[in-house]
């Protein structure tokens, strides 16, 4: 499994603000150069997945990414989520969607730029290539599940 299949969401805080209580969680996912995390509201009383904070928290590890996120005082996240509401997407499962087939891209790129400057070998990087021009197609292939559904 590749660094960019490996996204984690764990549990940050819980908050409590307008008389409803969110969990807050950090996912976080690899970019090829950091582990970038963003935060998760979700509120305690519905079983969905939330809505995400638009701001990054960059780190070396997945550990440095969660423990800024703990740093964050209560009273920034109760902003954050209200920034979140703001701009809350309606599209979730488009949204996800697209993202992994980003991610998928972003990995394809890393793969053979790995492979030009000598960093993976040619057999095993075009095999690496192949699956996830698989996996791009089937996330491609579902697209159309998720298009104009509101979350």
């Amino acid at each position: 499994m590749s660094a960019y299949d490996e996204i984690t969401q764990p549990y940050v805080a819980t908050i409590e603000t307008e008389g409803k209580r969110y969990t807050v969680s950090v996912r976080i996912t690899y970019d090829g150069i950091e582990y970038v995390g963003r935060l998760w509201f979700a509120d305690e009383s519905w079983d969905d997945l939330g809505l995400p904070d638009r701001g990054a928290l960059p780190g070396r590890t997945k550990d440095e990414v969660l423990a800024l996120a703990r740093r964050i005082p209560p009273e920034e996240l109760g902003r954050r989520h209200k920034r979140a509401l703001a701009e809350k997407r309606r599209y979730h499962g488009l949204r996800k969607a697209t993202d992994e087939i980003l991610a998928k891209i972003r990995y394809l790129n890393q793969v053979a730029i790995s492979m030009r400057a000598g960093l993976l070998d040619v057999e095993g990087a075009a095999q690496e290539i192949d699956l996830t021009e698989k996996q791009l197609h089937a996330l491609i292939d579902r697209l159309a599940i998720h298009a104009g559904i509101e979350e």
